[in-house]
C-alpha cells in the first residue's frame, strides 16, 4: 500500500523500558510455517487463514502497545500479521523517531539500537508469545519510510528503477537483508521473508524484475532455508482471464506467473485496491479468481495480501473474502489494515483502516474467521 499520510511520529510516545537485542525464540511451538500443495500450514494445521497488516507496529516505542496488538490478534484468531521490516532515512532523526537504516553519501548504516532494530526485535518476541506469524519485508517501492528512493538518493543513481540493477545499491540491500534475517532465522514466529512492498519497474522489460527476484530470493534462501520467501508484489502482469485493464498488463515490469515459477519463491501475493486502480468493486472478484487459477497452474499457494476500501468496508470487502476462501489456489487473506486504540490515542488511519471491536471488525474479522473455522471442520 502506498501511504498518503505523514510518517508516524513516535517522539511523544513513552520509550520501552526493556529492549532485548534479539528475541528469545521461546515460542509455544517450534514448527515453522510451510506450504502443503496449494495450502499453508501453521502450527501443524493445514488450511485457509485470516490475517492483517500493520506497517506501524515496529515503530512503536512502548512494549505494552505491541503486546496489546498481538493479544488482540490472538484473541481474534488472526494468524498472520504483515509488518514493515524497513525504515530507511537519508538523515538521522534527532527527535527519538525510530529508524532502521541510514543511507548517506554512498554508505548505509544499520541501526541496531533502542530506536532501531530492537523495536522490530520486540515485535518478533511478542509474536512468539502470542502465536502470531509475521511477514517481514525489506524495502518499500514507495517513498513512505524511505523506500527504494532512499537508496537511489544516497548512491547517486539516476532513477528509482536503478535500484534493481545498481551494484552498490544491491550490495547495501543484501547487507540489510542479512542483518534482519540473521536476527530471526531461528524464530517460529516468522511466516515469510518478503523481498519488498509492491515492487514495480515501470516501463522495464519483465526480465529486470525476474532476474532481481531470482537473485534476491536465492540469496535469502542461502541465509535461511527454513522459512518461506515471497515477493510482495501486487499481482500485476497476468494473462489468465485478463480483461485488458492496466493491472493485468506488464506495464509495471511484472509477469506474475513467470515470477511465481521461480524455485526460491514459495508462494504468490496479490493486492486489491479498486479505488486506486480505477476499477469496480465487483472487478475484484475476478482479479482474485484469475490469480487463484494461475497459482493452481504453477502448483503454489497464493495470498490475498492486501485489500481495502475507504468506506463501506463490510459490504465491499466481505464478498472478496468469500471469493478468496472459495478459490482453489488462495490459502489466506490479510486485510489492510489493522486499527486499535492505545492509551494515547488511535493507531494510524490511512483511510482503509478499521478498528478492533467495531461493527466492521465484527463483519470482516469475527464473522470471517468463524466461517473459515466452520468450513475447516
Amino acid at each position: 500500500m502506498k501511504l498518503s499520510h505523514m510518517l508516524l511520529s513516535l517522539a511523544s510516545l513513552a520509550l520501552a523500558t526493556a529492549l532485548p537485542r534479539t528475541p528469545n525464540h521461546n515460542a509455544a511451538t517450534t514448527a515453522f510455517p510451510s506450504t502443503s500443495g496449494l495450502h499453508f500450514t501453521i502450527d501443524g494445521k493445514t488450511g485457509y487463514f485470516a490475517g492483517t497488516n500493520s506497517y506501524w507496529i515496529g515503530f512503536l516505542t512502548n512494549n505494552d502497545d505491541v503486546d496489546l496488538v498481538m493479544s488482540q490478534l490472538a484473541a481474534s484468531d488472526l494468524k498472520i500479521l504483515r509488518v514493515w521490516g524497513f525504515n530507511d532515512v537519508n538523515t538521522k532523526p534527532t527527535d527519538g523517531t525510530v529508524w532502521y537504516q541510514l543511507h548517506a553519501n554512498g554508505t548505509s548504516t544499520i541501526n541496531t539500537g533502542a530506536d532501531g532494530l530492537q523495536r522490530l526485535d520486540y515485535v518478533v518476541t511478542s509474536a512468539e508469545k502470542y502465536g502470531v506469524k509475521l511477514i517481514i519485508n525489506f524495502v518499500n517501492e514507495w517513498t513512505d519510510y524511505g523506500g527504494m528512493q532512499a537508496y537511489v538518493t544516497a548512491y547517486g543513481a539516476a532513477a528509482q528503477t536503478d535500484f534493481y540493477t545498481n551494484t552498490a545499491i544491491q550490495a547495501a540491500y543484501k547487507n540489510y537483508i542479512k542483518a534482519v534475517v540473521s536476527r530471526y532465522s531461528s524464530s517460529a514466529a516468522i511466516f515469510a521473508w518478503e523481498l519488498a512492498n509492491e515492487p514495480r519497474c515501470q516501463g522495464c522489460d519483465t526480465s529486470v524484475l525476474y532476474n532481481w527476484i531470482s537473485d534476491t530470493s536465492k540469496y535469502i534462501k542461502s541465509l535461511d532455508s527454513k522459512h518461506l520467501v515471497t515477493i510482495g508484489d501486487e499481482g500485476f502482469g497476468l494473462d489468465v482471464d485478463s480483461d485488458g485493464s492496466y493491472p493485468y498488463t506488464y506495464g509495471e515490469g511484472l509477469n506474475f506467473t513467470k515470477n511465481l515459477g521461480i524455485s526460491t519463491i514459495d508462494f504468490g501475493t496479490l493486492h486489491l485496491y479498486p479505488d486506486s486502480w480505477g476499477t469496480s468493486y465487483d472487478w475484484g472478484n475476478g482479479w482474485i479468481t484469475a490469480h487463484a487459477a494461475a497459482c493452481k497452474a504453477v502448483g503454489k499457494p497464493c495470498l490475498l495480501e492486501e485489500y481495502g476500501v475507504t468506506s463501506n468496508h463490510c459490504a465491499v470487502e466481505s464478498p472478496w473474502q468469500q471469493t478468496a476462501g472459495n478459490a482453489t489456489g488462495i490459502s489466506a487473506d490479510l486485510y489492510w489494515q489493522y486499527g486499535t486504540t492505545f492509551s494515547w490515542g488511535q493507531s494510524p488511519n490511512d483511510g482503509n483502516t478499521f478498528y478492533y471491536n467495531t461493527s466492521d471488525f465484527t463483519c470482516l474479522v469475527t464473522d470471517h474467521v468463524a466461517a473459515i473455522n466452520a468450513q475447516s471442520k
